[in-house]
């Protein structure tokens, strides 16, 4: 019998850098998801991958000294090595820069234009590059983009529009009869009061003011707009063809089951994305679900803050499943949830380390030292309590995982199976097998009573392994047991003898004081990469200030002020590798100087110097660091400095040249 078809789709991540945590859950919730339908019965197709187009990446690869092209290779291929490194088990990585992609998203366009969707015409208002999305002054918040509080900046360009409301009734009558559509509810309420009801703007679905986009094939000077590109991935990933000539896997899949997006995106996919179907004649995707975010602290990841938290750096000190349990589990079903590195330590103890590692280590290592390592089902087993109503706990979470994951509620389906474990902890010192084994006519007791622990566990790892895949993979090599299917994880008792092989812990209790330094490295290292580009502008701007050569007057050079200075402290400047920090003393006055020397002097030759300094600039910060003067001194054309002295040692700090 044909499995029925289920295709999910995450947003493709833009590839303007590394996404932290909050962009990795979606990846790792879609997973979960594609795993849990796999176990159901559903022939799944898991699509991921990347935006790519824009005037942002263009920027920010003219910014790092590359083509567009080669700035999206690098950042593609890190957001899939994060993907990959999280276990997330897609079907395809899908790139906006693939051939088949852009070939398509050429076609849909043309298509547009002929049946008269699309019309050219000029944008006035203001532009949001992050964003990429152009606001009128009504739709400002304190003069800022409504979606990310951004500055905005005033735009006018010629550009192609589609016409938003020629299917507007036809997008407001599906919303309503069609109640899954937007989920949660809150977010259909939203779409519908704040943009349908009020009515469509013509959407902007080209630019001129760059060049990083698929070409207008018919208009040159025009590039398609980021969202008309994007959102089309999800057809031309499995082989839609806008000439009609759909590829077997389009037939099978489309339309969608689910497309899992962020909620701060839900407009473009609710209204821009179910209107663009509409235009070419396609079915609409049969739900959208706009998942919360998952914020840090007071809400505002920053790297000038040193406050990002990454995934691979949570899977190094936690381990790849600690972080699927945190970010599944930790965020609710329609409200935002919370991450720190404290609140991860302390799940990790508490469900980790506490119900599961400690439950599955006592198990295993029981049955090695009562039974040598091998307990069998009896036949005439104990049914009175606890031991029917364990069983009836553990047969029935099954049923209540699956209601749960076809809600889409994963973190409370995961509650359900951590439920079990917790049951099993609690069947352990209500039986006690420990004082079990002190008595020789209760072996059969004990046996049973084992043999009860490990079929739970292995029951619970079954239901488990969708959203923590290795841990149950272990589980599995200990009670030398595989993953069971929903139906058979209803019934207990399956197996005729468990024999159990002694692992590693699953998760070791963690001290946070132990992880605080390897933390604080890491805070250290964004602040740092955050700052690099601002000091390497600085030291650019310094330089073409000090190349500037321009005739002066005796009265112009008569306003310097040329003193000398005694240096009697010098350290390198934090992430810098050119500046010096001198203190310097000029007489009574003690004064911070800042000099871009270090590559010539090292702060213990700079220590009791005296050097003649320029003494009445304005003050100024480099790189963090005051200062109050600037340095003199010489350099040839081989690059060798040297620095301007007072010939005569005896010379007091604090006198005046000139």
């Amino acid at each position: 019998m044909a499995k029925t078809p289920y295709y999910i789709t995450t947003a493709i991540a833009y590839t303007s850098g590394k996404p932290h945590i909050g962009n990795t859950y979606e990846a790792v919730l879609a997973d979960a998801i594609a795993r849990f339908k796999r176990k159901e019965g559903y022939d799944v197709f898991f699509q991921t991958g990347t935006d790519e187009h824009g005037q942002k990446i263009q920027e920010k690869a003219a910014a790092a000294g590359v083509t567009p092209q080669a700035f999206v290779d690098n950042v593609a291929g890190e957001i899939q090595g994060i993907w990959d490194l999280v276990g997330t088990s897609y079907d395809k990585f899908m790139r906006t820069t693939d051939k088949d992609h852009v070939k398509q998203v050429s076609k849909i366009f043309k298509k547009f234009y002929d049946q008269g969707d699309i019309y050219k015409g000029y944008y006035e208002g203001m532009y949001c590059t992050p964003c990429e999305s152009f606001w009128t002054e009504s739709q400002l918040v304190d003069g800022k983009c409504p979606d990310c509080g951004r500055d905005v900046k005033p735009a006018k360009e010629e550009a192609y529009f589609f016409k938003m409301g020629k299917y507007a009734d036809r997008l407001i009558e599906h919303i309503n009869t069609h109640p899954e559509f937007i989920q949660p509810v809150s977010r259909k309420n939203e779409m519908m009061n704040n943009f349908l009801l009020k009515g469509l703007q013509d959407l902007c679905v080209s630019r001129t003011s760059f060049t990083w986009g698929v070409p207008v094939e018919f208009d040159s000077r025009h590039v398609v707009y980021v969202w008309l590109d994007a959102l089309t991935n999800y057809i031309t990933g499995i082989g839609f063809d806008a000439d009609g000539n759909h590829g077997e896997r389009y037939k099978k899949y489309w339309p969608a089951d689910l497309h899992l997006i962020g909620k701060d995106i839900l407009r473009f996919h609710t209204i821009y994305w179910p209107i663009f179907l509409m235009a070419l004649g396609e079915p609409l995707p049969k739900q959208v679900f706009g998942h919360p975010w998952l914020l840090q602290g007071d809400g505002k990841m920053s790297k000038s803050k040193g406050n990002v938290i990454y995934a691979d750096d949570l899977a190094r000190l936690f381990g790849v499943d600690a972080v699927r349990y945190f970010v599944l589990h930790e965020m609710p079903f329609d409200n935002d949830g919370q991450i720190t590195w404290e609140l991860v330590a302390e799940r990790f103890n508490t469900d980790l380390a506490n119900v599961l590692g400690n439950l599955v280590s006592r198990t295993v290592a029981m049955i090695e030292k009562y039974f040598g390592g091998t307990v069998v089902r009896s036949e005439k087993a104990n049914e009175e309590d606890p031991d029917s109503e364990f069983k009836a706990t553990v047969s029935g979470v099954s049923a209540k995982v699956k209601a749960k994951a076809d809600e889409l509620r994963i973190a409370d389906a995961i509650s359900e199976i951590f439920t079990l474990f917790r049951r099993a902890n609690k069947y352990i010192d209500e039986t006690m097998p420990w004082a079990l084994a002190k008595d020789e006519s209760k072996k059969a007791r004990l046996n049973d009573v084992l043999y009860n622990l490990a079929e739970a566990i292995q029951m619970g790892a079954s239901l488990l392994d969708s959203f923590m895949p290795e841990t149950s993979a272990k589980i599995f090599t200990a009670f030398g047991g595989e993953s069971r299917t929903l139906e058979a994880c209803e019934s207990f008792g399956a197996r005729e003898s468990v024999t159990v092989t002694a692992i590693p812990p699953l998760f070791a209790r963690i001290d946070f004081k132990t992880l605080a330094p390897e933390i604080e490295k890491i805070r250290q290292a964004q602040i740092a990469a955050f700052e690099k580009p601002a000091e390497a502008k600085e030291e650019k701007k310094q330089e073409k200030e000090e190349e500037k050569v321009d005739t002066i007057t005796i009265d112009d050079f008569a306003k310097v002020q040329l003193r000398v200075g005694e240096i009697i402290a010098c350290e390198k400047v934090p992430k810098s590798s050119k500046l010096l920090h001198e203190t310097v003393k000029f007489g009574d006055e003690i004064r911070s100087v800042v000099s871009g020397i270090a590559k010539h002097y090292t702060p213990e030759e700079m220590v009791g110097k005296k050097v003649v300094f320029v003494t009445n600039l304005a003050p100024r910060t480099v790189c963090g660091v005051l200062s109050e003067g600037m340095i003199l001194a010489a350099e040839d054309e081989d690059g060798t400095l040297s620095l301007v002295v007072p010939d005569k040692a005896e010379l007091k700090s604090g006198a005046n040249l000139g």
